[in-house]
């Protein structure tokens, strides 16, 4: 097994997503595009294929970023649904970084016909 692989494979979001302190006091916003997203489909094992955009507005930390792209690249060998895999990645950041927002949007590559877009925003959650 490859270092990358290995990385992946015993990738352990409790231990490994390591957070800063955030050492500005002022609001501002945090983009992260992440272009190769991939799980497997829980039903078929095939693969699905989308890209993330992650936005946050930091308050006490801020997610370090190989960190964020092992995590994200653990997914690869993970059987999970679209929605089950970003409600994860939303709730993961949300309770590591409580950031005063966060925002997170897959848009999935079309499969058999069908393209789908998921979007969490902490500010519509909020008002549910």
């Amino acid at each position: 097994m490859k270092y990358g692989e290995k990385e992946i494979k015993e990738f352990d979001v409790e231990k490994d997503l390591e957070i800063w302190p955030n050492r500005h006091q002022k609001n501002y916003l945090i983009k992260i595009t992440l272009p190769e997203f991939a799980c497997l489909c829980p039903r078929s094992g095939y693969p699905d294929f989308a890209t993330i955009y992650l936005e946050y507005t930091p308050d006490k930390f801020v997610v370090e970023l190989k960190a964020i792209k092992l995590y994200i690249n653990s997914f690869l060998i993970r059987h999970i649904s679209h929605e089950d895999s970003i409600n994860e990645i939303y709730d993961v950041l949300s309770e590591k970084l409580k950031p005063k927002w966060l925002k997170i949007t897959a848009d999935f590559n079309p499969r058999g016909n069908v393209h789908t877009i998921i979007e969490i925003d902490s500010d519509k959650i909020k008002r549910c």
